[in-house]
């Protein structure tokens, strides 16, 4: 009974929003967020149309929309890919009063060459959108305009991939879609490399317990 209550008590004091990666959707965070639940957060995994605006528009509606069913408690973010652009394009602009801990998984920090090498080919901006468009390696990209982490966050880079032709195009270690040194930001707190894919970290066991030590401790566990 005490397990319960104290699960219950720690539900109504920390909220947690999963934001998921491009061209993805809640369902791809489902799992984290029932394992986060059974550590007590109060979750909220947030669907949201991440092909359809810019990065800019999706941050400021789709943030603003969850903070406000936070009701003014403590909150911490975990996301996956362009997700933890979106955090970091927000906080550019706004500061959240009882923000917590930051969790990225896989961000593409300073781009992918994906989009440098792939984005000008017929399909690549429907398939993907106008935030995929931004999301180059270039100085004016969007994730290369942010500047620093002024916020406390912990980033978990994947270091297999299972498309290894997408791979080719990305220097050294990557996930597939997003280099190791792509997904390092200044100002982090903590960054960790687990042997998992871009597509499928969010679900990868090792990745959710590391995810759960970061929000607990502040760190990762080594």
């Amino acid at each position: 009974m005490n397990d319960i209550q104290n699960n219950i008590q720690s539900a109504t004091k920390e909220y947690v929003i999963l934001l998921h990666g491009l061209a993805r959707s809640a369902h791809s965070m489902d799992k984290m967020a029932q394992r986060l639940t059974e550590q007590g957060y109060h979750v909220l995994n947030i669907d949201y149309p991440s092909r359809a605006y810019s990065i800019e528009q999706l941050a400021e509606q789709t943030i603003s929309d969850a903070l406000a069913q936070c009701h003014n408690m403590p909150v911490s973010f975990v996301t996956h890919s362009m997700g933890g652009i979106l955090v970091r394009q927000f906080l550019s602009h706004h500061s959240i009063k009882n923000l917590n801990k930051v969790v990225m998984l896989g961000p593409p920090n300073k781009g992918t060459e994906i989009v440098d090498k792939l984005g000008n080919l017929p399909g690549f901006h429907l398939v993907n959108g106008d935030a995929g468009m931004q999301l180059g390696t270039g100085a004016l990209s969007v994730p290369n305009q942010l500047g620093k982490a002024n916020f406390d966050v912990g980033i978990i880079a994947g270091t297999q991939s299972i498309n290894f032709l997408l791979s080719t195009l990305i220097p050294d270690a990557d996930d597939g879609k997003v280099s190791v040194e792509s997904t390092k930001i200044d100002g982090m707190n903590d960054h960790i490399e687990i042997p998992t894919s871009h597509v499928f970290m969010m679900r990868n066991d090792a990745v959710i317990a590391q995810v759960i030590s970061y929000l607990k401790q502040g760190k990762f566990n080594r």
